[in-house]
């Protein structure tokens, strides 16, 4: 259940767009092909804020535009502690199904296509991460962006649980 989506405003926030995929449809009817495109689109800030979108359009500069304009109404606050995640987190959305595991500094982003647009756009420098089931880009990110939202930082489980910062973590 995602409980704790924090909408952000964009109105003082430098945001990077990252281009997934393109997708080309066709249209045939009696005067011949009809072509048009869909764009799924990451935005962020490379600090915690990411936010995807999906623009539909006739030629592919105006559908990347209006993905990129869909993707910065739905930003989100995402934890990201030390340039990784705090815990490891499984989540699903259709087909697609993605595992993130935290990694020690130095690993990189061990992520495939889509789910790395997402995790780049985050700002997470050291994660491993595994798609399982489908492959379909447009799945992958929403099943990514739906374990970003599941994540919680340490401070928000230690004021929920009513204890220190350290019994989190050392029990």
């Amino acid at each position: 259940m995602v409980a704790n989506i924090k909408k952000v405003r964009t109105s003082d926030i430098e945001l990077k767009d990252r281009l997934v995929a393109i997708n080309r449809v066709t249209k045939v009817t009696k005067g011949g092909r009809t072509f048009s495109f869909s764009a799924i689109v990451v935005v962020g800030n490379e600090d915690g804020i990411v936010g995807w979108g999906l623009g539909k359009a006739s030629e592919v500069a105006t559908a990347i535009a209006k993905g990129v304009d869909a993707a910065k109404k739905n930003l989100v606050k995402v934890p990201v502690i030390n340039g990784t995640i705090p815990h490891e987190q499984e989540a699903k959305f259709g087909g697609a199904r993605v595992l993130l595991k935290p990694a020690s500094s130095g690993t990189g982003v061990k992520a495939g296509g889509a789910m790395r647009a997402v995790l780049e756009s985050v700002g997470v420098h050291n994660i491993l991460a595994k798609s399982k089931g489908s492959s379909n880009p447009h799945n992958l990110v929403k099943a990514t962006m739906n374990a970003l939202l599941e994540l919680r930082d340490p401070y928000t489980v230690a004021d929920h649980r009513g204890i220190t910062l350290d019994k989190v973590f050392n029990g």
